[in-house]
């Protein structure tokens, strides 16, 4: 890693109004059992004011707080939720994109507090991104929190992406006053699951989000501008991750298998690096934010914090050390009760690639062949791909971290980006749907990307299932030059019936893309040119392996 040190770029943002902010209005009202105070100033340590709305119970008490803290803005209920038919919506107008439903949490006997921070929209300072910085003051304010007359001392973190992604942060400083955090579905490395999958950059999302997150008076991280700037692993990149290693506060975490390119891979190292001793993991196969106010799940939150925020005897003593649901299509599946992840008694298997077939076999073929296909540095939705099946002659459950390793070469390139989908093909021969990147319902099993020039692994971090990319140095390709690969397939879990074929495609683009919807990831910077050719059999070990889970 360079010790060269970096100098923030900056921009000026989006004006408040632009995101429909209803205007800097300290005022008290009451409302459905609540009290709610608007545009209350906190200080931080520095001096610098950020603004916060608080929603407490009508009721004089001493309660526990809640604090859900993005750059969305505390203005109330995000005009995203009434287009997506899967999200409740008897949640209150009060709810905020990705937090608290305040009048569900006061009526049980919660305070929320909804803050906008440093630099975003109304509140003071210069607004950065998964910073120190930011950290620091997400923990100025639950020491605030906790110390107030209407606070019994025990303050919580809630809330989904944005609003998980802060929680690691401020979790590994340990403020006093934090007593349990709830991170659902939040990215922990910012370089590998956000912005460069597989050391590819990711063009399409993160230009959305800076129309998101830029609303200020001040100025904005030009994050765009350094993910530019910053194309490799560096001081940078290693500044926006928390030391999980640090985090010793109780954690009910939750994941989901349908998060690819964004929360999947995150969460759950999330839940394997925290040093919490009380410890909860949930990794469910639905869409993130209707999962997240189902009345179920809203139920095993308010046990949660019960216990750790209330000191009551909840349900959660009854609670499994992992919940995770195995899948069989989209919107079919069941949970299952285990004690750690990943699960011990996972037995590995190679599947060898076979070429001159297109198959895949648990022998690996003696004959050398070779798979091309052409790829293209445009988007025309002409997309050659290799493709290799396996069939399946009996019931078999593949839950855990896959890897793919290939030999491959560039005809015409000295680089190659490689994106690997995995994908379930029923008895029939139809490719079987599963929930994908938040609200679609035609997505594969799981994905997987590498630049091939970002090949190098990190020894000590890898392991035999789950390769660990540096990202800290190009390595090129010589004309004819055929290397190995490690790919890391993103986890997932997926039931197969007999006669059910496990396929996977090896292409130079993006999986299901929707064009014009905007809800998904891209990655339009890519740089294959010509072919790419796969080698297999012989000498050359392409094989896939995968994580059978024995049946009970």
């Amino acid at each position: 890693m360079s010790d060269k040190k970096f100098e923030m770029m900056f921009w000026e943002g989006y004006p408040p109004s632009r995101g429909g902010y209803p205007g800097f209005n300290p005022r008290t009202e009451k409302a459905r059992g609540m009290i709610i105070e608007r545009d209350v100033g906190v200080s931080m340590s520095d001096g610098i004011k950020i603004y916060v709305d608080i929603f407490r119970p009508e009721k004089e008490g001493k309660y526990p707080v809640l604090i859900s803290w993005g750059p969305y803005g505390k203005k109330t209920r995000s005009p995203i939720y009434p287009l997506i038919a899967d999200v409740r919506h008897d949640i209150s107008g009060y709810t905020n994109f990705e937090a608290a439903d305040p009048v569900y949490w006061c009526s049980q006997g919660y305070i929320i507090i909804n803050p906008d921070p440093r630099g975003s929209w109304n509140s003071e300072g210069d607004l950065t991104f998964f910073s120190d910085q930011e950290a620091r003051d997400c923990a100025d304010l639950i020491e605030w929190a906790g110390t107030r007359t209407w606070s019994n001392g025990k303050v919580g973190l809630y809330g989904v992406s944005y609003l998980a992604w802060s929680q690691w942060r401020v979790a590994a400083l340990n403020p006093p006053h934090l007593a349990a955090i709830n991170p659902w579905e939040g990215v922990s490395d910012f370089y590998r699951e956000l912005c460069f999958h597989g050391g590819i950059p990711e063009t399409t999302f993160l230009p959305r989000l800076r129309g998101l997150w830029s609303h200020t008076t001040t100025r904005v991280e030009d994050f765009v501008g350094m993910a530019l700037r910053h194309p490799l692993f560096d001081e940078y990149w290693a500044g926006k991750n928390a030391d999980l290693s640090k985090i010793t506060v109780p954690a009910f975490v939750v994941a989901s298998w349908s998060d690819h390119g964004l929360h999947t891979r995150g969460t759950l190292e999330g839940f394997k690096q925290i040093a919490s001793k009380d410890k909860w993991l949930m990794v469910h196969g639905r869409k993130k934010w209707s999962t997240f106010h189902e009345q179920e799940n809203l139920e095993k939150q308010r046990q949660f914090f019960d216990r750790f925020l209330k000191g009551i005897d909840s349900e959660i003593k009854n609670w499994p050390r992992v919940m995770v649901e195995i899948r069989r299509r989209y919107g079919v599946g069941s949970f299952r009760n285990e004690n750690e992840w990943p699960l011990s008694r996972t037995q590995y298997m190679k599947l060898f690639l076979n070429g001159a077939e297109g198959s895949m076999s648990d022998s690996a073929p003696g004959k050398e062949a070779q798979v091309r296909y052409n790829v293209s540095d445009t988007y025309d939705g002409k997309v050659e791909n290799g493709r290799f099946e396996f069939t399946y002659d009996k019931r078999t459950e593949l839950t855990g971290y896959m890897k793919l390793k290939l030999w491959v070469e560039a005809a015409g390139s000295e680089d190659m980006d490689l994106f690997v989908g995995i994908r379930k093909i029923d008895s029939s021969g139809k490719t079987v749907p599963f929930a994908f990147c938040w609200v679609h319902d035609d997505g594969p099993v799981a994905l997987g990307w590498l630049r091939v020039s970002h090949r190098e692994l990190d020894e000590m971090k890898s392991t035999p299932y789950q390769p660990f990319h540096k990202h800290e140095k190009e390595m090129k390709l010589k004309p004819g030059e055929i290397v190995p690969v490690e790919i890391e397939i993103w986890p997932s879990s997926t039931l197969f019936e007999r006669g059910e074929k496990l396929q996977v495609i090896v292409q130079g683009s993006d999986f299901n893309m929707y064009p014009g919807q905007g809800a998904t990831y891209g990655h339009m910077a890519s740089v294959n040119r010509g072919a790419h050719i796969i080698h297999t059999g012989g000498a050359y070990d392409s094989h896939l392996l995968v994580p059978l889970i024995p049946p009970a």
